[in-house]
């Protein structure tokens, strides 16, 4: 008799534990999700963690590099398996004229508080219909060491063929914005570069090899640069030192008279999403002041938040970092990726070719 009650009485326990963990399990199941493609700044923990308490949902992140690569994941995957996606700025009217993005409510977004110069309506819509929102911004342009060079002479590009700085260069290597570069050095618009302006861009380009101890990636070059093998690097910006000064304040950069090159990444919502409100309030608040201050000072890599209003969160190290106070005039002094032709692109890559070869 004792073990049958005791028997009945395991087996009573055992079902409402049973019925426990399936209730558990179904509540975890019952938790929303949410699929984003990103670049890495957006895998910080401090920037996702907020969103997902706030809405009890679970942001899943699945992080790419360049566009191809992203749009590869998207077209190996099922309509509405993702929700939420981070691309190249320049890239957007390649993307949304796949008809994968959905229309964003011009309404229900922040688009006044976004830097002028930023918001390329041409860019992210079309049409009068927006399908993306500039999220984040910075420069390739010059980082260096202020301790090892004059600060003065980062203030002109020209200074980086001299002699004074042979061998303690390194070029970052991506031939769009370092053509970029070269072009508003020699006086080009890079919106207007054409066929018959390569000669000169690689003659420029073939000298500055001559000049640099290394033309290498991001990693690379930042290596050098803390570790003191070089002391700037052609193609830093915000991007490579911002985030190390409060470990490496002898670390700088600086948008010269010249000017530099501009890069912006743009957030924009899957058509196919069945989670269209979701996707749109995770927009939100990636675009608001405090999502903006935590996307721009994000592990992976810091850079200069769209929306203006994020200055009343950063702090006074992170601003001066980021040379917040600089802004307006390093914004009208830089000029966009050259956007070109499949053939022009292919010819951009031939000369980037033959100087890393020279």
């Amino acid at each position: 008799m004792k073990s049958q009650v005791t028997g009945a009485r395991v087996r009573s326990m055992l079902m409402s534990t049973a019925a426990i963990m399936l209730g558990l399990s179904a509540t975890a199941r019952a938790q929303e999700e949410l699929n984003a493609l990103v670049w890495c700044d957006h895998t910080d923990p401090a920037l996702i963690e907020p969103f997902e308490k706030a809405n009890d949902v679970k942001v899943n992140l699945k992080e790419y590099e360049g566009t191809g690569a992203g749009l590869s994941i998207v077209e190996q995957s099922q309509p509405g398996d993702w929700d939420v996606f981070v691309v190249d700025g320049v890239d957007v009217p390649r993307v949304s004229g796949m008809g994968i993005l959905a229309e964003l409510p011009k309404d229900k977004l922040p688009l006044g508080d976004i830097f002028p110069e930023v918001r390329m309506d041409e860019n992210n819509g079309k049409d009068g219909k927006i399908y993306a929102v500039t999220e984040k911004f910075g420069y390739n342009t010059i980082s260096y060491d202020k301790t090892k060079v004059d600060p003065a002479d980062m203030e002109d590009l020209s200074k980086l063929w001299s002699e004074k700085y042979k061998g303690r260069i390194a070029v970052y290597d991506y031939y769009l914005p370092l053509i970029g570069i070269t072009a508003i050095e020699i006086g080009k618009k890079t919106a207007g570069l054409a066929e018959a302006d390569l000669p000169a861009i690689k003659d420029r380009l073939i000298a500055l090899k001559k000049n640099a101890r290394q033309v290498s990636d991001v990693v690379s070059s930042q290596t050098a640069l803390v570790s003191g093998e070089v002391d700037i690097i052609l193609g830093g910006g915000e991007w490579v030192t911002a985030g190390l000064t409060a470990e490496k304040p002898n670390l700088d950069w600086t948008v010269p008279k010249q000017g530099a090159v501009r890069w912006s990444q743009s957030i924009g919502v899957f058509k196919d999403s069945t989670k269209q409100e979701l996707a749109l309030k995770f927009v939100q608040y990636i675009l608001s002041p405090e999502g903006q201050a935590r996307l721009a000072t994000s592990s992976c890599y810091w850079a200069m938040p769209a929306n203006q209003r994020a200055g009343a969160v950063l702090n006074d190290q992170q601003k001066s970092a980021l040379r917040w106070d600089k802004q307006a005039g390093y914004l009208k002094n830089t000029q966009l990726y050259p956007v070109v032709n499949a053939d022009l692109d292919g010819k951009m890559q031939d000369i980037w070719t033959e100087m890393l070869q020279n």
